[in-house]
């Protein structure tokens, strides 16, 4: 970056960057490079009317932040560079190349404004804008005049246009591509939306100029674009894509030639799922100055190639999954530049019990983060989990969308129907991605009945799809993708002094982003002093005038009060017994995790240590005996969807973000001075660490040890409770009971996340025996669990490693 004297940040987070406001969140709606600086526009939950606290901000060379005065708020997350004026629109604000700011007025043109898109008809002076709501306009780009053509949803909207009865809600996208304009949405209202993910949802449409929207197809669409990008296609023939996603998988749908085709992907995290549409903010396809485009779906950054077309469909990989959410990015001075949504003040429907009555942060705040394109590479691995089938009716012979085979180096699929009568799945494969199709493999799959097959290095292809030698009822064909671990079992140094398991001297206590627009940290100090826990005082972190943190002991005696009173963490979320971890969630349902350091069994040296916290919005940090995991929300598949991050075996006391950072307490005494991430208080006395929440992956590969059983006395024919299978390496399990003779063991796996429990083997124990099983690589499923034949004191123990 340019400039006298470079800024302090962390993780490529500079904290002065940060932006707030006092409203429910505060999202990054959009992040564009123009006329020399970087433009950025924030939002607020539902305001379509405008609001105040965010604003168009315009960050230069020495990475100086300007708030706009013309700001007025608002849900903008749209943008679009129209070549012919040279301006900048993004959300309701026009940017000239001299950097001269106008503003369309929501009065004008209500609405959150979520796309932007060349006209139709008058493409050198006109553009069209789409809102969240179904809304659409053409504004002139000379005179800024506005003409409504379809009606925002919301109520109050001037009685312009026509009302639209596109199903679905809360938009996304808006291009223009082959004579029509193509939108989509994500949600769907109404109570079942917000409980149960599963329900029809969202729409992808077009417009040929008049009327309202055409359904193309009922399903929940995001990102929409082309070859052209930000500007738009340069040919009106050119291509277009659109991303999105059901109960199954992704959804990549292409028009091309004026026809519609859809292609399923794998998604990497489920935190993203949920009929209402809320979780997924702004998902993208961007040009980021490299040979292909980077596309963000669901957790995962992918490599998407500019040329994807019915003639070429070859390219797309997947290159890691994330933690951060994002609202937009770009290549700005040789960086990626991540536009995040990271403390919300709101947990809108993200709540739960292990959460307990803690208070939410005091102000919401994003920021942006800084990496090289390298680092796209460098987060989790891999891991790819869909269906192109879910416990659906098929027809003899009619061929399933083509889901992703490339890209994943363990690929396996779980095979399910309930015919009376053996059934043949035929495999084909893409080999080029030319739409050539060719036979892989056949597997048969005994009457009612179940398989787990694997695919071989040497099975090459860009898609794969499957068909049935007769028509099926309730029918699943579930892939399971992962590639191999990079990560060990050692952490990254920048970790150094983050206490261990079983340390004793340390500082710990509880944090919080503070209100009050004080813009600080709050840290109510905790150490260990003769075997006793001890208040350490109350402290803040802040920046001084360069950008730098501090953290200072203040007088506060208010403040230091209400982080006592409202920050406790709740008891007997997570009981622990012989086997392994037991959670109970809110409707009773029981489930096991693994254990990491045997130190965890005990209380932490500075008291409870936090459990569950959102650091991003609407989805969980969760931490449990040494292991971070990420948890969606009860709305998007809850704890049946967690997946581990993870092994830290650290002494993590508490955790949260704060200015776009990610904040943990619970810092060793002696904690190397020469780690940047630790930040010692002006005294002496405490410290926090500092870093990115994606920082995290770096902490080791997750592993753990446990089962449902330990010497635990067993029924017959009664089902252990479920324990975590998805997101380990390498499994074993072993299996010994007490009885003298021999009992026959059933393990069962949840092979979608939702229940589905099929037998993946039955194993005879013989007497005084233990009898150890490893898992074929590449082989997951969600949850596993276990049932005996006969009464037994048994023991089924799972080792991760």
């Amino acid at each position: 970056m340019a400039g006298s004297e470079p800024r302090s940040s962390w993780s490529g987070v500079y904290p002065h960057l940060a932006y707030f406001n006092d409203n429910r969140e505060c999202g990054t709606g959009a992040v564009v490079p123009w006329a020399n600086r970087l433009w950025v526009v924030t939002y607020a939950p539902h305001s379509p009317k405008g609001s105040d606290g965010e604003n168009l901000y315009e960050i230069d060379g020495d990475l100086n932040l300007t708030a706009h005065p013309e700001s007025i708020g608002g849900t903008p997350a749209a943008r679009m560079i129209h070549r012919e004026s040279n301006q900048l629109f993004i959300g309701p604000y026009v940017v000239d190349d001299e950097r001269n700011v106008r503003v369309i007025p929501y009065s004008k043109m209500m609405g959150r404004h979520t796309g932007i898109a060349r006209h139709l008809f008058e493409p050198s002076s006109k553009v069209y804008y789409a809102t969240m709501e179904e809304g659409l306009y053409e504004v002139n780009v000379n005179t800024l005049e506005v003409n409504c053509l379809i009606r925002d949803g919301n109520s109050g909207a001037p009685p312009e246009g026509i009302k639209s009865d596109l199903p679905g809600y809360h938009g996304k996208g808006l291009y223009l591509a082959q004579d029509r304009l193509v939108y989509a949405n994500n949600g769907q209202k109404g109570p079942r939306a917000k409980t149960d993910p599963t329900i029809p949802s969202g729409a992808l449409a077009e417009w040929y100029g008049q009327g309202d929207w055409q359904l193309v197809r009922r399903d929940q669409f995001t990102e929409v674009t082309g070859p052209g990008g930000i500007y738009g296609n340069s040919n009106s023939s050119d291509q277009l894509w659109s991303i999105g996603w059901d109960q199954r998988s992704l959804i990549l749908a292409l028009l091309d030639n004026g026809q519609w085709s859809f292609y399923r992907l794998p998604k990497a995290s489920h935190t993203y799922d949920g009929a209402h549409g809320w979780n997924t903010e702004w998902p993208r396809i961007r040009d980021i100055g490299e040979e292909e485009l980077l596309m963000n779906m669901h957790g995962m950054f992918w490599q998407f190639p500019k040329s994807f077309s019915r003639e070429d469909r070859s390219g797309i990989r997947p290159m890691s999954t994330y933690l951060m959410v994002l609202g937009d990015f770009a290549q700005w001075r040789e960086k990626v530049v991540l536009g995040c949504n990271v403390t919300a003040r709101s947990e809108f429907l993200n709540t739960l019990n292990a959460k307990g009555d803690m208070a939410s942060p005091g102000q919401s705040q994003s920021n942006l983060r800084f990496i090289s394109s390298d680092q796209l590479d460098s987060f989790g691995k891999p891991i790819g989990r869909g269906a192109v089938w879910l416990n659906d009716s098929v027809k003899k012979q009619q061929a399933s969308d083509p889901y992703l085979f490339a890209g994943f180096e363990n690929r396996s699929v779980h095979l399910v129907h309930q015919q009376d009568k053996p059934v043949e799945f035929i495999f084909e494969v893409d080999k080029l991605g030319d739409g050539s199709w060719e036979h892989l493999k056949t597997v048969t799959v005994d009457s009612g009945g179940y398989k787990w097959t694997a695919f071989s290095a040497s099975d090459k292809g860009e898609w794969i799809r499957v068909h049935t030698n007769k028509d099926c009822e309730r029918v699943t064909v579930f892939f399971q993708y992962s590639s191999h671990e990079k990560r060990t079992t050692q952490p990254d140094k920048m970790f150094d002094g983050i206490a261990k398991a079983d340390s004793s001297a340390l500082s710990g206590g509880y944090i919080r982003a503070r209100g009050e627009n004080k813009k600080t940290l709050q840290f109510s100090a905790k150490i260990r002093e003769n075997g006793k826990v001890k208040n350490a005082g109350y402290y803040e972190m802040m920046l001084d005038s360069k950008g730098s943190m501090i953290l200072c002991r203040v007088d506060d005696e208010e403040a230091h009060a209400f982080m006592q009173e409202n920050m406790e963490v709740p008891r007997d979320v997570i009981s622990v017994d012989q086997a392994s971890l037991i959670y109970v969630d809110e409707k009773g349902k029981r489930f096991r995790l693994p254990k990491g350091d045997k130190s965890f069994d005990k209380t932490g040296p500075v008291g409870l240590e936090r459990i569950s916290r959102e650091v991003v919005t609407e989805r969980d940090l969760f931490n449990a005996h040494g292991t971070f995991y990420e948890l969606p929300a009860k709305n998007a598949g809850g704890f049946s969807k967690i997946r581990p991050v993870a092994t830290h075996n650290r002494r993590i006391a508490d955790y949260c973000s704060w200015r776009g950072l990610l904040i943990l307490s619970g810092i060793a005494d002696n904690a190397p001075e020469s780690n940047k991430h630790i930040i010692r208080s002006e005294d002496g006395k405490v410290a926090l660490w500092v870093g990115a929440v994606d920082d995290l992956w770096e902490f080791g590969k997750p592993v753990g040890r446990g089962g449902p059983w330990k010497d635990t006395h067993v029924k017959a024919g009664e089902p252990s409770d479920p324990y975590l299978m998805t997101g380990y390496e390498h499994k074993t399990l072993e299996l010994s009971h007490k009885n003298d003779q021999p009992v026959e063991v059933c393990i069962e796996v949840d092979i979608d996340g939702q229940g589905t429990w099929k037998t993946y083997r039955k194993i005879q124990i013989p007497a005084d025996c233990t009898v150890k099983h490893r898992f074929p690589e590449g082989f997951n499923a969600y949850w596993v669990r276990t049932t005996a034949d006969t009464d037994t004191v048994a023991t089924a123990y799972f080792i991760y490693e």
